[in-house]
Order: C-alpha cells, then sequence, then structure tokens
C-alpha cells in the first residue's frame, strides 16, 4: 500500500463538490470538529462504558473516554508521521503530516456505534436474534443478513453511523474523509466472516460503501466473496490508543471506586517500570502528598511509556504493515517487561473489575431493558398494522427508516433508535412501555 494513496482528503458523499476553504483547518481537523460538534458524540456522555452511571465518584463514560483515546490517539499519529517522514522525505507534500490529526478523528467516532449499557449492550443485540425471540426471523431474512444480526458489533454500527445517512448535499451527513473512515474498520471483513468472535467491520448495507473506500485508498483486498480486505494501516494506531486508556483507565476507575486498593494500584501499574524509574518515580511522590495525584502521575508515566512502546513496534513493523502482512495488535509486541505488566493488568481488571457487582449490575439491567425494547419495537415493524405497532412506531424520530418498505431496512432502523439511546434514554422509555412510568401531568 501507498501513504499517498492511504492519505486522502475526498470526502464520503462529496466526491464530486469541491470547496475552497477560508479557513487554516485541514480537511482532516474539520473531522474531528464535526464529530465534537454532533449529537451521537454529544450522547456518549451518558453511555456506560464500565462502571454504572452516575454516581458520586465520576468515572469514565463513552464521551471522558473518546476524549482521551483521541488524545493518546494523536500522540501516536504524530509520533508515526515523524518517524515516517524522516525515513521518506519525498512524501513532505504529502498528507503525512496529518496522521495526527486522522488518528485523532478515528478515535473520537470509535465508539459512536455501541449501544448504551457498555458492553452488555452488544452482546443483548446479537443473542435476542441468535437465541431469543428474534430467532424466528430467520427464515424471512437472507443469510448475510442473520449472520449481520447475529453478529451485531458497534464497530460495524459506527461505520454505518458515519456513513448510511448521506443521501446527497443537502440532505445531511457526516461526509467525513475516506482515510478517517477507513481508520475507524478495525475488522475490514464482512458478517459472514465473523466468526465465534463475532467481529467485523460492516453491514450487508454498507458493503458497498467500504469497497469504494477501500479501493480509492489502495487497501489490499483479500478476497472477494465475502469480502474482506488488509487493516488501513491508521487502524493500528486507532486500537492502540484504545487499549492504552481502557487498561489504565478502567484501573484508576477502579481505585476511585475502592475496589483495588491504593498499594494494589500502585503495585499494579509500577510493574512497567525498570527499578531506576521505580526509584524517581517514588521521588516525585515525596513531592506530592495527595494520593490520588500519586496515582494519576503513576498513570501517566505508564501512557507516555506505552505510546512509545506502540510507536516504536509500529515504526519498526512499517514495511509489514503496508503490505498487509502484519495482524497483530500493536500492544501485543510491545517489549516483554511492558507486555508481561499490561497482561497482568489485563487479568487482574478480568478478575476484580469486570466481575465486580456493580459491573454485572448494570449489564443485567442494560441485557433485560434492550432486550425488553428490541421485542416490542421490531414486532412493531414486522406487524406495522397492529394499533400498538402504530403507536410504537410513531413514537421514532422520522430520521430513521422505520416504514421503509424491506423488512430488513426495517429491522436495521430499529437497531439504529436503540443503539443511538443514551442509558437514561432507554431505561425510561423501558418504564414508559412498561407502564411503570408516566409522562408529568
Amino acid at each position: 500500500m501507498d501513504w499517498r494513496k492511504l492519505i486522502s482528503a475526498k470526502r464520503f458523499g462529496l466526491e464530486e463538490f469541491h470547496e475552497e476553504r477560508q479557513e487554516n483547518r485541514s480537511e482532516f481537523q474539520r473531522d474531528y470538529d464535526r464529530l465534537i460538534f454532533s449529537a451521537p458524540f454529544r450522547r456518549l456522555q451518558n453511555k456506560t462504558q464500565v462502571f454504572p452511571l452516575p454516581g458520586s465518584i465520576f468515572v469514565h463514560n463513552r464521551l471522558t473516554h473518546s476524549l482521551e483515546v483521541s488524545c493518546v490517539g494523536r500522540s501516536l499519529g504524530n509520533d508515526v508521521s515523524k518517524i515516517i517522514l524522516g525515513r521518506t522525505p519525498q512524501l513532505a507534500d504529502s498528507f503525512i503530516g496529518e496522521i495526527g490529526s486522522i488518528v485523532s478523528a478515528a478515535c473520537l467516532a470509535h465508539d459512536l456505534g455501541n449501544p448504551p449499557f457498555g458492553h452488555s449492550g452488544e452482546k443483548a443485540i446479537s443473542t435476542f436474534f441468535s437465541e431469543g425471540k428474534g430467532e424466528a426471523l430467520q427464515q424471512r431474512l437472507s443469510q448475510t443478513e442473520w449472520d449481520d444480526l447475529t453478529h451485531f458489533e458497534g464497530n460495524a454500527n459506527a461505520f454505518r453511523l458515519l456513513t448510511h445517512q448521506f443521501e446527497g448535499r443537502r440532505k445531511g451527513g457526516f461526509a467525513m474523509t475516506y482515510s478517517t473512515l477507513a481508520s475507524i474498520v478495525k475488522y475490514p471483513f464482512s458478517s459472514a466472516l465473523a466468526g465465534n468472535k463475532s467481529k467485523f467491520g460492516f453491514f450487508t448495507t454498507e458493503e458497498k460503501t467500504f469497497r469504494t473506500i477501500a479501493d480509492d485508498l489502495g487497501l489490499i483486498k483479500l478476497q472477494d466473496a465475502p469480502l474482506k480486505y488488509v487493516r488501513h494501516p491508521l487502524v493500528y494506531l486507532v486500537e492502540a490508543a484504545d487499549d492504552i486508556c481502557y487498561q489504565m483507565m478502567d484501573i484508576e476507575d477502579a481505585y476511585k471506586l475502592k475496589i483495588l486498593t491504593t498499594e494494589e494500584t500502585i503495585e499494579l501499574l509500577m510493574e512497567y517500570f525498570s527499578d531506576e524509574k521505580k526509584a524517581r518515580i517514588r521521588r516525585t511522590f515525596g513531592l506530592v502528598n495527595d494520593t490520588n495525584e500519586q496515582i494519576a502521575y503513576l498513570r501517566s508515566s505508564v501512557i507516555g511509556l506505552l505510546i512509545r512502546e506502540c510507536t516504536q513496534v509500529f515504526a519498526d513493523s512499517e514495511q509489514a504493515i503496508l503490505n498487509g502482512s502484519f495482524t497483530t495488535p500493536l500492544i501485543k509486541e510491545i517489549s516483554p517487561m511492558a507486555a508481561k505488566a499490561y497482561k497482568h493488568c489485563s487479568a487482574v481488571s478480568c478478575e476484580k473489575i469486570y466481575r465486580s457487582r456493580d459491573v454485572l449490575d448494570i449489564e443485567l439491567a442494560g441485557f433485560q431493558i434492550i432486550s425488553t425494547l428490541l421485542e416490542l419495537m421490531i414486532e412493531a415493524v414486522c406487524e406495522p398494522e397492529k394499533a400498538y405497532s402504530r403507536l410504537l412506531i410513531d413514537r421514532v424520530s422520522s430520521q430513521y427508516n422505520i416504514k421503509a418498505p424491506v423488512l430488513y431496512n426495517r429491522i436495521q432502523a430499529v437497531l439504529d433508535y436503540v443503539s443511538g439511546m443514551t442509558d437514561v434514554f432507554a431505561l425510561d422509555l423501558y418504564r414508559k412501555i412498561n407502564g411503570n412510568s408516566l409522562p408529568a401531568l
């Protein structure tokens, strides 16, 4: 693959238009700004990351997580672009210097398609079709459509959100650059290849869109049917930023919620450093009396170390990434000491954080809420002539194609509607539909 083709300012849906810009922002900085000011991004402030929201102790939600991932992604992108330009100065007249802006924007967008209530939301949607009441719909859908539903994936839903609404210049939509769009697709293949991990990059309805973008950017195609490409190189940086942030921030949140003690937290994070560096950190601790500030300093030191490690892995693997032979997340190729510490943090997170009672309770509640909403809404679009169905359908905003002539498109409209909800909105609608809450009179 060629960097000159991989980084393109062409905008999806605006390919035939050219506008003279009067401001100093690059097209990729405009991507970032469009996302920041968008309603789907704002709604992330009330979507669970891991721990329940809200609470007396502030923990990360999807919005704060995305902002932090974006900051780390910008650092990774800027560092990588400097290395590439140092090696290949002939790329100075290309968009290589914009890698930081592209990765930063892609990081903002990477969780836009995730439903409410954390990772249980994705599972609730997919299992509604694979083992719930939605299973009865299999005979009414094609195999590719069924694969989309039973392997529902937030990453594919983010790509759909950013592309499918745009039907023309006057009808609106994100109209993101090709490179930013390609940089969020962690799994550049169709749902038919999802397998047991339920990971894929685009729904059947967006397959043509992804093919257009991938071919224009020169991504290597591995097979035509089911469709599969190699990743855009910048996906590795977006993924690394996410891996770094969720690991560090979940541990810090667990400390604040007293799931992990101060000593456990410090011990976990100190594992990343040599004895010499540990001694310097402890000397710095002597200048800071507040324990929370000590933990924050230690966490930022680990993030800085992991940024350097992942940058080096990318730089060392650049040619393998460009020829499509590199397929491992950057975080898995870092130095042995850092890798051992990261693996230990992951094990502790699984044991003490992700299986904690508070986390499991929000997942159980979210599973029930989403399953109930899906059951009622999908029954409504399958039998729209019924009186109760009409009431439910009329409640859905006109931005969703809930009355589409094709059943699969109506089901996708329901998933667009439900996955776009905040935790609070989903809970409120669940209560109202069940008669447990009424509007103020």
